[in-house]
């Protein structure tokens, strides 16, 4: 199979964008990412789009025919869903297609203009069609109130705690502040968390991520094409996807993500790698519970320990594992069906020493993990430089 290469990437900075639209976000990202890469519209084989939920966001449909034309790609084009796993899936199917030998090039990019809906409920009611529609949101369960249900049994079950959960915000918050692209760019501390006002007992507004629009894209090609764009390109070395149960109740163990551990077991295998070659990698922190199960679940630290790992500092940046270093969706962003391509930007700037003042000096491999829904879906990748 043709091993993969990312040639270009290029995003707009993830915020509140009431005076643009979702094709306006589209084209600048797209816009970007052709710069970057050195790349005329029609060399492009092929457009892969992650989106969770344009239809209820902007009443917007069939968007894989609205985007690539409107920026010059006629290209045929593919919008691929899973929830906010979305951009990493479109990433997946775009690999597969060159691994194949299908197409030679591809766009993949991932969008989400969520400020549409001004009501803060009817987001999160669009948000909330993630999770299970009879057993979940049909009953008022939303997304806080699920990831609060975990929060809670991780606590009786090992102990973690309030401080431990907003040790994750400060110290994304504290990426954010070295990230020009980030929605929120300001240090807060312990206090700020653990004192804001509770959203979903025991989840507090700083342990949540915010509403968010943006897009994010980026060019993958094969292997022996990668050096004609250029000098210096980040090869995807392997990836893998898991899957569990959409309702939470369904699961074994609302407090282990086994679609994470699947995604990861056979990301690692393709890359032919163990946890102690990571250098670095972006989480799925849509909840500092989240950042906390993922840091358990991929195999960083021992299960019910993730709390204590991010609280002793051993997440923060050039630490023992520098954990979003973006600022991850805590305080980047999270444009739901774009934040995978973003996590994979992030990657591919530390990669080539172009982070800025967030650069990590450890900088091999690197690692990103996207989930869809409360974890029913997960995507991990893993990233290097060269062979």
């Amino acid at each position: 199979m043709e091993e993969v290469a990312i040639v270009g990437v290029g995003n707009t900075k993830v915020g509140e964008w009431y005076d643009n639209s979702l094709r306006g976000l589209t084209d600048e990202a797209i816009a970007k990412t052709l710069q970057s890469a050195n790349i005329s519209p029609k060399e492009i084989d092929a457009t892969f789009i992650g989106s969770m939920s344009p239809g209820l966001f902007n009443q917007q449909e069939h968007i894989s025919a609205l985007i690539g034309p409107h920026s010059g790609i006629t290209a045929p084009a593919l919008r691929v869903e899973s929830a906010c796993a979305s951009g990493s899936s479109a990433l997946r199917v775009a690999m597969m297609s060159i691994e194949a030998g299908y197409y030679d090039t591809a766009l993949v990019i991932g969008v989400e203009k969520m400020t549409d809906l001004i009501d803060i409920g009817d987001v999160t009611t669009a948000l909330g069609t993630a999770s299970d529609g009879e057993w979940e949101l049909g009953i008022g369960a939303t997304f806080p109130a699920l990831f609060a249900l975990i929060m809670r049994a991780h606590m009786h079950k090992y102990g973690s705690t309030l401080e431990e959960y907003a040790s994750v915000a400060v110290k994304n918050h504290k990426n954010g502040s070295l990230n020009p692209d980030a929605q929120f760019q300001k240090l807060i501390s312990m206090e700020t968390v653990m004192n804001s006002r509770i959203i979903a007992e025991p989840i507090r507004l700083f342990d949540c991520s915010p509403v968010s629009d943006g897009a994010a894209a980026l060019i993958v090609t094969k292997k022996d094409l990668a050096k004609k764009y250029t000098d210096d390109p980040i090869y995807v070395k392997g990836t893998g996807a898991g899957i569990d149960h959409i309702a939470i109740h369904n699961r074994k163990d609302i407090t282990t993500l086994e679609s994470t551990k699947r995604a990861t077991k056979e990301a690692f295998k393709r890359a032919k790698i163990k946890i102690k070659d990571i250098d670095f990698i972006e989480v799925h922190d849509c909840f500092t519970i989240a950042e906390v199960l993922a840091l358990e679940d991929i195999g960083f630290c021992e299960k019910g320990k993730g709390g204590k790992f991010s609280l002793e500092g051993e997440t923060a940046l050039n630490s023992t594992i520098s954990v979003n270093p973006s600022g991850g969706l805590k305080a980047k962003g999270h444009p739901v069906g774009a934040t995978g391509i973003y996590q994979v930007i992030e990657v591919f700037k530390q990669l080539r020493n172009e982070a800025g003042k967030r650069q990590v000096t450890k900088n091999d491999i690197g690692v990103t993990h996207n989930i869809g829904g409360s974890g029913a879906t997960s995507v991990v990748n893993v990233f290097s430089r060269g062979d």
